[in-house]
């Protein structure tokens, strides 16, 4: 596909992350506070070639979930609930009456640039008697890695949602109005709350941080880059062209262990300044890194066991995925610590060669992954958009 992308699908766009974090974008959270519409009102078309929620805005609120088909749904039971759902997220995403169910929790606010993005799991191919459209990435499950503590009823699913808004309210009640309209087709289950950076927090447009104070998406992949289209959308089979994967882990921060390490040894493991996002081996944060770089008594200026080396597309193949994560905090676990950390979200033209070389690596050879720990995961097809008067899916489910 091509690698033109209009002013209208990157409106208030954003995208985010490195290859465990958060924040920053394709053109940042902050464009859309600077724009000249007042925060409430920005809208992100539903419509259009990709799906909204990908190129577009690191919001301030996401919610994250996914549903499983209940039994007897079908193809027919599918193609209902996606033309249900396509419809509510278009008027959500103008700002209208969710329609049916509306439970007036957003009475009040605007669209607050609400996006909503759908995908489907492995499992929905079997459960909706369409397996013969099974795209070969989804065939092969992730792999298990070193270290994973994966809970599967937090896992997986047949149908994942994002929804993304720059007010918590009109993200929940996106959600609320979806899990609704669901009833009797499919049940939640699980849900997942973000957050990032408030679009107009800082005084200019800047990389936002994840909770570990990093400076944290320099190098996610932006449009215009040589290749882009190429790592981030699908070429196949046919439902799918223009569409992409996303690969999603729920990674817990342990964050009582990390503070406990002076700012200088946080640096080393992560392989850039803390205060100003900018490599060791010198320069600001946007100056590429010097792998081979040195320091005046010959030691590498980022280690070899740094976060930004191991994950570096140089370091595997040229693997690139586009980064959209948000962070969460969920209260204490039973032993006392936060249960806060990264809800990680990465769009890839093929998980195979994105996503799943990285993170081997990453499980075996990173220092940053003693502070990590990987505790739910999920994989899925991401249709291409919907055009005006069709719904997201259709090609699969009426091709």
């Amino acid at each position: 596909m091509g690698e033109g992308f209009s002013r209208r699908t990157l409106l208030g766009s954003g995208a985010a992350g490195l290859a465990v974090g958060v924040a920053g974008g394709v053109l940042g959270s902050e464009a859309v506070a600077a724009g000249p519409e007042p925060l409430g009102r920005v809208t992100v078309p539903f419509h259009g070639a990709q799906q909204a929620g990908i190129l577009q805005g690191q919001q301030a609120r996401v919610q994250l979930a996914a549903f499983d088909l209940a039994a007897g749904t079908g193809r027919d039971g599918l193609r209902q609930l996606m033309k249900r759902w396509s419809g509510t997220a278009a008027r959500l995403a103008r700002g209208e009456s969710a329609g049916e169910h509306e439970n007036q929790i957003a009475l009040d606010a605007g669209p607050c640039a609400l996006t909503v993005t759908f995908g489907f799991g492995a499992s929905l191919f079997a459960e909706a008697g369409i397996t013969g459209q099974l795209p070969p990435a989804l065939a092969a499950p992730l792999p298990d890695f070193p270290g994973d503590a994966l809970d599967r009823a937090r896992s997986d699913g047949d149908l994942w949602v994002q929804i993304g808004a720059d007010d918590a309210l009109v993200a929940f009640h996106a959600l609320r109005v979806l899990q609704q309209q669901a009833a009797g087709l499919a049940a939640l289950r699980w849900q997942m709350a973000g957050f990032s950076r408030t679009p107009g927090a800082t005084d200019r447009p800047m990389t936002g941080r994840n909770l570990m104070g990093q400076v944290d998406g320099t190098n996610n992949p932006r449009p215009g880059q040589d290749g882009f289209a190429a790592k981030v959308f699908a070429d196949g089979p046919g439902w799918l062209a223009g569409g992409s994967y996303v690969v999603f882990r729920r990674i817990r921060m342990l964050l009582d262990n990390w503070e406990n390490l002076p700012t200088d040894r946080q640096e080393r493991v992560i392989g850039r300044r803390k205060s100003d996002g900018a490599p060791l081996s010198g320069g600001g944060e946007t100056t590429p890194a010097d792998l081979a770089g040195q320091n005046a008594d010959g030691t590498l200026a980022i280690p070899a066991d740094a976060h930004i080396r191991v994950a570096a597309p140089a370091s595997n193949g040229g693997a690139t995925m586009l980064r959209r994560g948000f962070s969460y905090q969920d209260g204490l676990l039973p032993d006392g610590s936060l249960d806060a950390g990264l809800l990680f979200i990465a769009f890839q033209a093929d998980p195979a060669r994105g996503f799943v070389p990285v993170q081997r690596k990453l499980a075996r050879a990173d220092s940053l992954s003693r502070f990590l720990r990987h505790e739910a995961s999920g994989l899925y097809a991401v249709p291409p958009g919907a055009p005006e008067g069709g719904y997201v899916g259709q090609a699969l489910l009426e091709g």
